[in-house]
């Protein structure tokens, strides 16, 4: 059960010959959730692989970096005779200009599309995962950003010792492993705890969009599998990242750092980098060890975890 991300454009404001602008997927279980859309997404999902059956695209603002690729990904899933919806998610305001990008060109639409506007806290449920919003700071925009939860797992059951003691495989593996006591036909009494292990924590991928480096970030990369930070800049531009409300390098290992997350991708590098941005992964790998620099296709890879889910006392220490 892996989950895949794979970086379809990591350009900050405009392209690049080697950087597209801003768009992501994340593959969960054959499910593609797809994060903004700048101009040229349609034709990075085809280069990397990414499929056009997806039913979610989440926005983390309106800059036209990250949205100018709707409408033509829009026209190319109708031309493909796509009938399915296709649902928009949004912060708060952003329902007029997605709907005039859509309606760009007079096109006809072969299919619904949904738009919602979010706002900051929101949560959408989907079965053993859900996505979280979380308020960032660029500037006067409202923007947010996205987290992906997966629930807890069940803990391992232990199938040798379920048979060293008499349990015959069948139902009650079953009962006992959904957490009831099961009473065998000697009378033994058998609790949950004996055969399974201690319930596993589920994986976390955070991802900022455009941002200064602000405290609702770390909070919502606390624990994180994976936190997808903007890097804009290396240090010597760090004026100009407060000026325009993007961060550094050095800012968001910070932020990872101060999260506790497992690994840091930049991505949203200035054309300045483009070619070379060795100098952002080295000021970000001194604050920040397990830090990397993504390129257009790059591919992380998270697999499932044996860690055991943190206590309630743990989670709220």
């Amino acid at each position: 059960m892996p989950l895949l991300v794979r970086f379809l454009g990591t350009a900050a404001s405009r392209p690049t010959v080697e950087r597209g602008v801003a768009s992501l997927a994340i593959v969960r279980e054959g499910q593609t959730l797809l994060f903004d859309c700048g101009e040229g997404t349609q034709r990075q999902m085809m280069r990397y692989g990414v499929s056009f059956a997806f039913e979610d695209l989440f926005f983390t603002h309106t800059h036209s970096d990250h949205i100018l690729g709707i409408t033509g990904l829009i026209r190319t899933l109708a031309l493909q005779g796509r009938t399915d919806r296709l649902r928009l998610w949004a912060p708060r305001g952003a329902g007029k200009m997605l709907r005039q990008c859509i309606s760009l060109g007079g096109e006809r639409t072969t299919f619904p599309v949904d738009i919602t506007e979010l706002e900051a806290g929101a949560t959408l449920a989907r079965g053993d995962y859900r996505i979280e919003t979380f308020a960032v700071e660029h500037g006067p925009s409202t923007s947010l950003g996205y987290a992906l939860v997966e629930e807890e797992r069940k803990g391992r059951f232990n199938p040798d010792l379920a048979r060293e003691l008499g349990i015959p495989e069948g139902p009650l593996w079953g009962r006992i492993h959904r957490g009831e006591n099961i009473t065998l036909d000697d009378g033994r009494v058998i609790e949950p705890s004996v055969l399974v292990g201690e319930r596993r924590r589920g994986r976390r991928i955070v991802l900022t969009g455009d941002t200064r480096p602000c405290p609702a970030t770390v909070e919502a990369a606390r624990d994180a599998d994976l936190l997808i930070h903007e890097a804009t800049f290396a240090d010597e531009e760090a004026a100009r990242a407060v000026e325009t409300g993007h961060s550094t390098a050095r800012e968001a290992a910070e932020v990872a750092k101060a999260a506790g997350a497992r690994r840091l991708a930049l991505t949203h590098i200035s054309a300045r980098y483009s070619l070379n941005a060795r100098d952002l992964e080295r000021e970000a790998r001194q604050v920040f060890a397990d830090t990397m620099v993504v390129k257009d296709g790059t591919e992380i890879e998270l697999g499932l975890t044996e860690e055991p889910a943190a206590t309630t006392d743990a989670a709220t220490s």
